[in-house]
């Protein structure tokens, strides 16, 4: 497994991370190959499926350079799961200590969840500097982001919004200095990978992939 600086910079690189809820396994690897043939080779995809695990698995053995994350990891069993069905890197909406310890035993870089200065400062403790901020919009979006780069900024913690991202704020997620990425939902729904909807897919993926080109967005 590449080391966490590797992944989390690559992951970094490219800016946009499709978040997606897979119900067939089989639509794993279409929806990975799309999205790497789009210029996106990354996708969070959530354990709040039965296929999910599943599908993690037939990505890693079908493609091993895609930037492969799984997400909603809440127990500490779901990081173990996780990482069997070789997931390069894993997502939890919010903070538990035994779930960073399973990722940092079995050497998972690992991005955990915080919305208040208490729970960024556990997650900075345990040392996690990649955090996700999760639901993004009902907590203040950017201008909680910007708040909280005051007082943690110069820690190095860096955040990956998601909830409430979309299309039309994105750019200026990706513009704060302390956001590494942004999480999105839009880019490949439920329905349309369900459908096989993938000429769609792809659409929407060159269009996110465009935001994390040299350039695209001012700090």
């Amino acid at each position: 497994m590449a080391p966490e600086s590797d992944v989390l910079t690559a992951v970094a690189a490219l800016a946009v991370v499709p978040v997606v809820e897979i119900d067939d396994a089989a639509t794993a690897v279409p929806l990975a190959r799309t999205l790497a043939e789009a210029g996106l080779p990354v996708v969070e995809i959530t354990f709040r499926t039965p296929a999910a695990r599943d599908a993690v698995a037939a990505i890693a053995a079908e493609l091993p350079d895609f930037l492969l994350g799984a997400g909603t990891l809440v127990l500490p069993d779901m990081v173990t799961s996780a990482v069997e069905a070789g997931a390069l890197f894993g997502v939890s909406p919010g903070y538990s200590s035994a779930c960073l310890a399973t990722a940092a035993t079995a050497r998972l870089p690992f991005v955990p969840g915080a919305v208040t200065p208490s729970e960024v400062g556990a997650c900075l403790e345990a040392g996690a500097r990649h955090i996700k901020f999760f639901p993004a919009g009902a907590y203040g979006g950017i201008a909680t982001l910007t708040a909280l780069d005051g007082p943690f900024g110069w820690t190095g913690a860096r955040f990956m919004p998601t909830g409430g991202v979309r299309p039309e704020n994105a750019a200026e997620y990706l513009a704060l200095p302390n956001v590494f990425a942004v999480g999105g939902t839009w880019i490949a729904p439920r329905a349309d990978i369900a459908a096989g909807r993938w000429d769609a897919i792809a659409e929407r993926a060159r269009a996110a992939a465009a935001l994390g080109a040299p350039g695209a967005v001012t700090p």
